[in-house]
């Protein structure tokens, strides 16, 4: 999605979710992203709707062609794979975050739709539970 679809995004209707979960942290180092991947995953195994929206350096979880990270860490690129087997469709990323990364859309391994700050917040606003990792 180019960044002009992006500013249209914040005219797009945005219907709450049971679960939002947010990923901020990179997808090595830590294993913050894996495990709310992995609530994403268990609230979909139980009927929720949930939408994952990536801002900051959650973005590089969805850089294409990552390896296992340090220590033997496992790469974030098989759950990610699982979220449409789980009706885990609805993505989102910061368009900041990913310009301020030097990312492009193409650069991802899932289809997403990019949001720009306006949109971001009308989008977190709109949800009754939240859940940042």
């Amino acid at each position: 999605m180019q960044d002009d679809e992006a500013a249209l995004a914040a005219d797009i209707p945005i219907a709450p979710l049971d679960l939002l979960v947010i990923l901020r942290h990179p997808p090595h180092g830590s294993s913050w992203l894996r495990e709310g991947v992995d609530v994403a995953l268990v609230a979909a195994a139980f009927g929720q709707s949930v939408g994952l929206l990536f801002q900051g350096d959650g973005v590089f979880a969805l850089v294409e062609g990552q390896c296992a990270g340090p220590l033997g860490q496992k790469g974030t690129h098989a759950q990610l794979a699982m979220l449409e087997m789980y009706d885990i469709e609805r993505l989102w990323v910061s368009a900041n975050a990913l310009r301020a990364r030097g990312l492009m859309p193409a650069d991802l391994m899932l289809p997403v739709q990019l949001l720009e700050a306006e949109a971001l917040e009308r989008l977190i606003h709109a949800q009754p539970r939240t859940l940042l990792f």
